[in-house]
């Protein structure tokens, strides 16, 4: 499948990375010709210098035979117009377009089809829906749903004196008292796909396969946080800070947003009636205190540099936030992030990649395709939601009797609404939601690949 990518950023640079991994043909285009001449020594791509909304630039970099455009430069109206002129030359043309600014979130949903759009993401609007979750249940480090809702997989840290501290997989369901999976352990910055005699020690990342109603029963045995967030501070007054504070002003959360900008402080002010906007520099020690930093519930760092982050997010830890979220743009060096006390590390880029990898795998397998993709584990996993079919073999068998691909797991079953952590007696059916965690090196693009 050809694939163009419009805009060699930090969503392009993941996407590239991602999908010629797969074994995608990609063409990038750009109007930096440093940028082109880095990926292209990187990985293996064609690329084509110019202005992506140019019909020239487009013939060139060969939209006639292209099966999906992705448009992601940093302007939406650019973005538009590309996908709008690629469909133009090339009326089978799938497009995928980033649009960042809430001015257009509605005319992109009503005129989807005038824009010739297959699929808009806004990387700073599921940001917020992502951080909105997770102030929902503070004690978890991520969140990831499946099967409409009914399946989450969860993010946890042992810390040093967890009940889990020492244990064994399989005593873990003694302790939580539901009945839940382990699918994989970050240790050390590398992960694990563990059996029921693996040892669960202190500070490893574990992600945690349960049905949703299971959640506050697990956190409530584990003698976690699972009282309800009732103040939040924001920092940073970008577009996730808008569209988050909007979001928690319906949920009756008081919120307090810190932006530098005065004229910026002024305008969302007029956009966000029931949020208290402080106008000052939130690496000021004095200022953090000064708005009560130690008796808020959480604290989110979403401020344009990541050093800033980090180091308000560190010195939130440090005053006893029970809450810590912190945005980075960059994520590369996982094993320094895991040191440092951030909370829940969010990445916007990641998140709009994960949607646009699910598109583009979904094209290219129609029957059989994945209905949902998340990267866990520092993206050293995949957590995949299947939907089986007549085509899907095994049905009927019970697990135990099925042989698997190596580092693939199985980790729930849903039928008719009811969800199961499975067992070697469980069996599948046709219609039946199944969700699997995948190790980095084992690529499973429909269901049937996941079996020997």
């Amino acid at each position: 499948m050809k694939i163009l990518i419009a805009g060699d950023g930090k969503v392009g640079a993941t996407l590239t990375r991602q999908l010629t991994a797969e074994g995608y043909d990609l063409t990038l285009i750009d109007n930096n010709q440093k940028v082109l001449e880095s990926s292209m020594e990187r990985y293996d791509v064609m690329a084509v210098h110019g202005n992506c909304a140019s019909m020239e630039v487009l013939l060139q970099a060969g939209v006639k035979e292209a099966d999906l455009l992705i448009a992601a430069t940093s302007a939406d109206e650019i973005n538009l117009l590309c996908c709008l002129t690629a469909h133009g030359i090339n009326p089978k043309l799938h497009t995928i377009a980033r649009i960042r600014n809430p001015a257009y979130t509605d005319q992109i949903y009503a005129m989807r089809d005038v824009f010739a759009l297959s699929l808009a993401v806004n990387p700073e609007k599921q940001t917020a829906v992502e951080i909105e979750r997770l102030l929902n249940y503070p004690a978890f480090l991520k969140r990831d749903t499946f099967a409409k809702g009914r399946v989450e997989i969860v993010e946890l840290r042992v810390e040093p004196g967890s009940r889990l501290c020492d244990v064994s997989l399989n005593e873990m369901n003694h302790i939580v008292k539901c009945r839940v999976l382990v699918c994989t352990v970050l240790r050390g910055g590398t992960a694990v796909a563990p059996d029921g005699n693996f040892i669960l020690r202190a500070n490893d990342r574990i992600f945690v396969t349960a049905p949703t109603s299971n959640l506050t029963v697990l956190l409530k045995n584990l003698g976690l946080i699972t009282r309800k967030v009732n103040r939040v501070i924001l920092v940073g007054g970008g577009r996730v800070s808008y569209y988050l504070a909007q979001q928690l002003e319906k949920s009756d959360i008081s919120v307090q947003l810190i932006e530098q900008n005065y004229d910026r402080c002024v305008e969302l002010a007029s956009l966000l009636p029931t949020t208290c906007i402080v106008h000052g520099d939130a690496s000021n020690q004095m200022l953090l205190e000064s708005e009560g930093l130690s008796q808020c519930d959480a604290l989110v760092t979403m401020t344009g540099l990541d050093e800033l982050n980090m180091i308000i997010s560190i010195y939130g830890k440090s005053c006893g936030v029970p809450q810590i979220i912190t945005k980075l743009g960059r994520t590369d060096n996982s094993n320094l992030l895991d040191s440092l006390p951030l909370g829940s590390v969010i990445c916007p880029k990641e998140l709009c990649c994960d949607t646009i990898v699910r598109y583009v795998r979904a094209m290219q397998n129609q029957a059989g395709a994945a209905v949902a993709v998340h990267f866990i584990a520092d993206g050293q996993a995949e957590a995949i939601e299947f939907l089986a079919d007549d085509t899907t073999l095994h049905c009927g068998e019970t697990l135990k009797n099925i042989r698997l691909r190596p580092n693939v797991l199985v980790v729930c079953i849903s039928r008719g609404g009811k969800t199961e952590i499975p067992s070697g007696d469980s069996t599948f059916q046709a219609g039946d939601t199944l969700i699997v965690v995948t190790g980095k090196d084992s690529l499973v693009r429909q269901l049937n690949d996941i079996f020997e």
